[in-house]
């Protein structure tokens, strides 16, 4: 296998370029860099052999240590992760009905979302239900829903309900998690948490939920796979599905190692430090280009109430010769693609995350955008 160097010039010659991320945890860019316990355990792991079944049996181990869940598995990733809980649900692990899938003709087979979690991560959220042969069923409008419109799309078929937790979510005018699990439990109905993000490992637990899916690529710096905790006869259902649906998105023995590993390490990472340290990264970010005509910027904290903060850059097209949609996509040409978050650029400002910039990389950064904007107001 080619060493590190060899194989950055092979795909440097193949038009892969590198990448200074300040956009955090997204898919698109390769997520997080996995940290180096995550690296050394799944190198580790892929020059051996496992009982794939014991890999697994320990991870839930480690998982609901974590978690305070009964039980967890890994799978490939928190889509794929979603798409097995929703069929766990549908399907309970009854191999005959596992086999079935995506039929779900004669089943309950219905999954209640909140019409203001329909959101697109890079694919539509509801796709991942109907890979496991569900009906979604959305509840009240996106901007406000209140527990009656949500009691209202229960039906005698109802399987699950979908919550998903995301800054493309609307924040409010929505049910509260607890109403949502208090509404589904009433009926019998389990409840699947989407947070994929989120670094509240115990919180959705403690707040009675059936199935939490999260990412192990993202906040916990892992290889690429999803972490999936909770009941343990769900559980049981979510590995079930690997006699179906869930084979051809199965987890290999690097992605259950790695995230052994990375659950392992993220036990004892002190998250107060390391926000205060991304903080400082931050507040040197802003004062160099707090010095640039155009450009506002202001510390804004996470909007689902993870540990973390980003900062928000408001471009004044007049004075800095471009818009923030412009400048973000700027950004990203040349030799070196600066990435900013600027999903929400038609607002008027991008925004960066200090998570996978060390203080060279976040230099770098603001020297480019003050070459970006120098040279549009010229033009």
């Amino acid at each position: 296998m080619a060493d590190g160097p060899a194989i950055e010039q092979l795909l440097a010659g193949r038009g892969v370029r590198p990448v200074v991320n300040a956009v955090g945890t997204w898919t698109m860019y390769g997520a997080a860099p996995a940290s180096a316990e995550a690296a050394e355990a799944t190198t580790w792991s892929l020059g051996r052999s496992f009982v794939m079944a014991e890999l697994q049996a320990a991870a839930s181990t480690v998982i609901a240590r974590a978690t305070g869940a009964e039980a967890g598995c890994v799978t490939a990733c928190s889509a794929s992760g979603v798409a097995l809980a929703i069929a766990a649900c549908i399907t309970g692990a009854d191999p005959a009905l596992v086999r079935r899938l995506p039929d779900t003709s004669g089943l309950s087979a219905d999954v209640v979302m909140l019409k203001s979690h329909v959101i697109d991560f890079g694919a539509d959220v509801r796709q991942m239900a109907r890979l496991a042969g569900a009906h979604v069923v959305e509840a009240g409008p996106a901007t406000h829903c209140g527990r009656n419109e949500l009691e209202a799309a229960f039906t005698p078929q109802t399987a699950a309900v979908l919550y998903v937790v995301s800054h493309l979510c609307v924040q409010r005018g929505q049910p509260s998690l607890a109403d949502v699990v208090d509404a589904a439990h009433a009926r019998g109905v389990p409840v699947v948490v989407d947070a994929a993000a989120e670094y509240d490992l115990e919180g959705f637990h403690r707040a009675g939920v059936d199935l939490v899916v999260h990412s192990a690529h993202k906040f916990l710096v892992g290889p690429t796979a999803g972490l999936v905790a909770g009941r343990a006869a769900l559980i049981e259902a979510v590995r079930a599905q690997d006699r179906g649906i869930g084979r051809p998105m199965k987890v290999g023995k690097e992605g259950i190692v790695g995230l052994i590993a990375a659950l392992e390490r993220w036990r004892a990472l002190d998250l107060d430090g390391q926000r205060q340290r991304d903080r400082a990264k931050l507040a040197r970010a802003a004062e160099r280009l707090g010095n640039l005509p155009g450009l506002v910027t202001e510390l804004e904290p996470d909007t689902t109430g993870n540990p973390t903060d980003r900062l928000r850059v408001h471009v004044d097209p007049t004075a800095a010769g471009l818009d923030a949609a412009a400048l973000g996509a700027a950004l990203r040409e040349g030799p070196t693609a600066f990435v900013v978050r600027d999903h929400l650029a038609d607002l008027g400002y991008v925004l960066i995350d200090p998570r996978n910039l060390d203080e060279a990389a976040m230099d770098l950064l603001t020297d480019r955008i003050a070459a970006v904007t120098t040279a549009a107001r010229k033009r």
